[in-house]
C-alpha cells in the first residue's frame, strides 16, 4: 500500500481548498493588475498578503517561474531571531519576530512557530566583546536578549561540549523568544490567505522581460503572455540582479549558494537553536527528530541549488568539535539555495530608477526570519511610497555611503 507523509496529505488537501483551487486552474492571467509581485516565496506572498490586509489592494498577481515556495523559502533552516546590532535591522527583524508569534492565528493556518530560543555562541574573546555590545544595543532597541555564561549555555543545551580543545564556549547571546517555524507552512498559509482575498498566484509563469512606458513600469512579458500593471514588486532573492537588468539598471549584489542538510531522525536531544560563528555552523532539531544543520555560503558566485560534499565536510568537521555526539549520525539529505548578498550584508527594500517598480532583495542568509516584517514594510512602500521599516534600506545608501553594517550579525559569516 502506498504511504503518504502528513505534510504530503496536508499539501494535497490545501490544493483542493476552494479558494486555493482558483490559482491552480489552467487559465490565462488577467490582462491588467494594480500590482504584480514577481516571486511566490515567503517575502513575495507576505508582501501581497499585507497589501490586501493593510491597504485593501487585492487586484494583485503573484508570478512564480517554478512552484509556490520552491525557492529559498523551502530551502532554509527556519531560524527566527531579531538580535541584530544596527537600529534599522533590529527594527525590521523584531517586527517580523513579533508578527510570527501571532501569524498562525492571523492566517488561520498552523505555521508551527516554536519560540524555543536561540543561542549565539561566543568561542573567542573577540566574540565575547561583540555579543556583549549587541546585548547592550538590543536593550536600547527594545529587543529582549541577554548575555549568558558557559554554565547557563550548558544548561540550555546539555549535548554541547563547552570545553572544546580549540574553541571552548565562553558564553553566548541568548534570545529566549527566538525560535523556528515550518517553512512550507508559512508559504502555504500566506498563499491561502492571498487567494481568499481574490489574488491570483500564477505558477510556471517566468518573467522574460519588463516593459516600460518612458520612465515608468508598464508591465511584464512572461512565458504565459504579456501582463500590464500599475506597480511592480520584484521579490526573487538570488535572481534579483537578473530582473533588474531586464529593467535597465543594476543592483549591488552577489548571488551565491547556501547549503544545508539534515541528519537521520533521532530522539529529542536539543530544544534550542545554537549558532556558532567561530566553528562556522549552526544546528537545531526538527519536530521529526532530524538535526537541521547549516554553514556559510559558498566561496564563489553561482546559481546552483544543489549541495556539495566538500562543504558538508567543512561544516560538520567544525560542528563535531562542539557537538561530539553528531559524529555518529548519518546524513539524510542535503540541498542548496541561491542567496543574494550586499556589500554591507543588509537587505534592499527600495524604489528603483524605474517609476512604479520596487525591489526587495539582498537578505543573504537571513531571509526566512524576516518574512512577515519584510512583507509588512514592502506592502507599505508599494502602497504609500514610503515606510518607516524600509526607509534606511534604500538602494541609494550605497552611493551615499550610509551602510548598515551587519557583516558579523549572522550566526555564521556571510
Amino acid at each position: 500500500m502506498r504511504r503518504f507523509s502528513a505534510f504530503a496529505i496536508a499539501r494535497e488537501a490545501l490544493r483542493h481548498h476552494e479558494g486555493w483551487g482558483r490559482t491552480w486552474a489552467k487559465r490565462p492571467p488577467k490582462p491588467r493588475y494594480d500590482v504584480i509581485i514577481v516571486g511566490a516565496g515567503g517575502h513575495g506572498l507576505a508582501t501581497a498578503y499585507y497589501l490586501g490586509k493593510n491597504f485593501g489592494i487585492t487586484n494583485v498577481a503573484i508570478l512564480e517561474k517554478g512552484w509556490l515556495g520552491g525557492g529559498n523559502t523551502g530551502r532554509n533552516t527556519t531560524i527566527i531571531r531579531s538580535n541584530y546590532l544596527q537600529d534599522p535591522s533590529a527594527a525590521i527583524y523584531e517586527k517580523s519576530r513579533s508578527l510570527y508569534e501571532t501569524l498562525s492565528q492571523d492566517l488561520n493556518y498552523n505555521i508551527m512557530f516554536s519560540p524555543r530560543g536561540v543561542i549565539m555562541l561566543a568561542q573567542t574573546h573577540h566574540e565575547v566583546r561583540g555579543y556583549k555590545r549587541t546585548a547592550h544595543a538590543n536593550s536600547l532597541q527594545g529587543v529582549t536578549t541577554e548575555w549568558i555564561g558557559p554554565q547557563r549555555v550548558k544548561e540550555l543545551c546539555p549535548i554541547m561540549n563547552i570545553e572544546g580543545p580549540r574553541y571552548p564556549v565562553l558564553g553566548g547571546l541568548w534570545q529566549a523568544r527566538g525560535g523556528t517555524a515550518r517553512h512550507d507552512a508559512v508559504a502555504w498559509g500566506l498563499a491561502r490567505a492571498c487567494t481568499d482575498m481574490g489574488m491570483d498566484i500564477i505558477q510556471k509563469c517566468e518573467v522574460t522581460g519588463i516593459r516600460r512606458d518612458g520612465g515608468r513600469v508598464a508591465g511584464v512579458d512572461t512565458s504565459q503572455g504579456p501582463i500590464d500593471c500599475d506597480k511592480l514588486g520584484v521579490v526573487v532573492a538570488g535572481h534579483s540582479g537578473v530582473l533588474a537588468e531586464m529593467a535597465g539598471f543594476r543592483l549591488p549584489l552577489e548571488s551565491v549558494a547556501l547549503q544545508a542538510l539534515v541528519s537521520e531522525p533521532i530522539k529529542p536531544c536539543m530544544d534550542v537553536v545554537v549558532m556558532a560563528n567561530t566553528v562556522h555552523g549552526y544546528m537545531s532539531q526538527s519536530d521529526k527528530g532530524e538535526m537541521v544543520i547549516g554553514g556559510g555560503t559558498d566561496g564563489f558566485n553561482n546559481y546552483t541549488q544543489r549541495g556539495s560534499f566538500h562543504h558538508i565536510e567543512e561544516t560538520l568537521r567544525a560542528l563535531v568539535e562542539t557537538f561530539p555526539m553528531i559524529s555518529r549520525l548519518k546524513m539524510l539529505r542535503q540541498w542548496g539555495g541561491i542567496v543574494d548578498v550586499t556589500g554591507d550584508r543588509s537587505p534592499i527594500l527600495s524604489k528603483t530608477p524605474v517609476d512604479g517598480m520596487f525591489v526587495n532583495c539582498g537578505w543573504g542568509t537571513g531571509g526566512f526570519k524576516a518574512i512577515p516584517g519584510s512583507g509588512w514594510g514592502m506592502a507599505e512602500l508599494i502602497a504609500k511610497g514610503q515606510s518607516p521599516l524600509t526607509a534606511e534600506f534604500g538602494m541609494e545608501r550605497f552611493r551615499e555611503g550610509r551602510f548598515i553594517d551587519e557583516s558579523v550579525a549572522a550566526g555564521v559569516a556571510h
